[in-house]
């Protein structure tokens, strides 16, 4: 009964209910007509007295016990042949009527769950639009009586209508914040290459301006996180053919030379459909936490891409320092570090390292799960045996289906 619908839930107890009051009806008629036809018809014949026999002589007792034997047993057959008659025929006709109110019942269910099919549209709809709330325009708009339904369709429509706005407050607040916050550090950056270019800029200067160049893209790769994080949380709708494989080899060519690191690739096609610029911050960002997590010297990075269970899957294996297994939940929330395991990615200038341009911000792995979320995928860690971190992202396969939607638009920061 729970695995029905409320429709045809609605329609049962409707048909139930007609058929229960139809047999109350026929079991109530049967009682009154058994009782009604349960008086002899001897005691009759006995007190009219008007039984003659031919020629006007009365009949012998024995004649008329049997004339009242004949007639009983004409009485029990009418009556029989009557209840039976009425059980067939009543039970056929209450079958049939029974079918017909099922029937109009499913109709009338039907018509009374319009509402209801109509809120669920909408929510469909909204919900099959991008995750940065650009369907929550749309109202349901219900037309009726002031009824329960019709109080619950208006209640929907003023949460979307708060939501709307909390939403477009959202999507101003990130175009203000990636002009505001990266305007200043442009202008930074820029002060600061004029006077390292100087001609007589001395030896100090030049030293004090890698520093501050080194903070200056500290803070532009924070702001560049944040943004990306909180652009990549939303759902991606359009969708191009994406080879997890042909992402991973570029990203592994740059990091090929870093001294004390072995890098191992096993890279068979991995196609998926999805934002390329986003499923590329995804990999690098996988990449550089397992070069920047590994040890100072001896360290291994092994990349695996593949087709599993019909899902493109890309698995980062990393050594490094032990990583409690209670500890891997809280590596995926933004702002949440292992500050006992952070060491300084090998190849890092002496200035980079000094300005902290070398530490992360806790967002890296953060960005992953948003990413692998919004693609529809997931993204799974565990300690690697002997210290490390081994992490592995399931995508959906290319021809999974997407629902055609308008294109949703990346800010800067999340194609820088």
């Amino acid at each position: 009964m729970k695995r029905l619908t409320i429709r045809a839930r609605l329609t049962l107890v409707h048909g139930g209910l007609l058929l229960l009051a139809g047999v109350v009806l026929l079991a109530v008629t049967y009682v009154l007509v058994d009782q009604r036809m349960r008086e002899p018809l001897t005691g009759v014949i006995a007190k009219a007295d008007i039984v003659k026999a031919p020629f006007g002589k009365l009949p012998t007792p024995g004649a008329a016990e049997q004339v009242r034997f004949l007639l009983q047993e004409a009485q029990d057959e009418a009556k029989r042949n009557a209840l039976e008659s009425l059980l067939t025929q009543g039970g056929v006709a209450l079958l049939l009527i029974s079918m017909v109110a099922l029937g109009f019942g499913w109709l009338i269910a039907g018509r009374a769950l319009q509402p209801l099919h109509q809120i669920t549209g909408t929510a469909r709809r909204i919900a099959a639009a991008d995750a940065g709330g650009r369907g929550l325009h749309e109202r349901i708009a219900l037309r009726g009586p002031r009824d329960e339904v019709k109080e619950l369709a208006d209640t929907f429509d003023l949460m979307l209508e708060r939501l709307d706005r909390s939403f477009d407050g959202q999507r101003r607040f990130v175009a203000n914040a990636s002009h505001e916050l990266r305007t200043p550090l442009a202008l930074n950056r820029s002060l600061l290459e004029v006077a390292m270019s100087r001609p007589g800029a001395s030896a100090e200067l030049r030293q004090l301006g890698e520093t501050l160049m080194a903070v200056n893209e500290r803070h532009e790769r924070l702001i560049d996180g944040l943004l990306t994080l909180a652009d990549s949380e939303q759902r991606v709708v359009e969708r191009t053919p994406v080879d997890l494989a042909e992402i991973a080899g570029h990203l592994l060519d740059q990091v090929a030379g870093t001294p004390g690191l072995t890098v191992r690739r096993r890279l068979a096609p991995a196609a998926t459909a999805g934002d390329p610029v986003l499923l590329e911050r995804l990999t690098q960002n996988l990449v550089e936490n397992a070069v920047r997590h590994n040890l100072p010297a001896g360290g291994e990075i092994d990349v695996s891409t593949g087709t599993v269970d019909g899902r493109a899957t890309l698995v980062v294996v990393n050594t490094g320092p032990v990583v409690p297994g209670y500890e891997i939940e809280a590596i995926f929330q933004p702002f949440r570090r292992l500050h006992h395991d952070r060491v300084a990615a090998p190849g890092r200038s002496g200035a980079q390292d000094r300005a902290g341009a070398g530490r992360g911000f806790g967002l890296g792995l953060s960005i992953v799960r948003a990413v692998a979320q919004a693609h529809g995928g997931a993204v799974h860690a565990h300690p690697r045996d002997g210290g490390g971190l081994v992490v592995t992202v399931t995508l959906p396969p290319l021809g999974a289906a997407v629902p055609a939607q308008p294109a949703r638009t990346l800010p800067a920061a999340a194609r820088g």
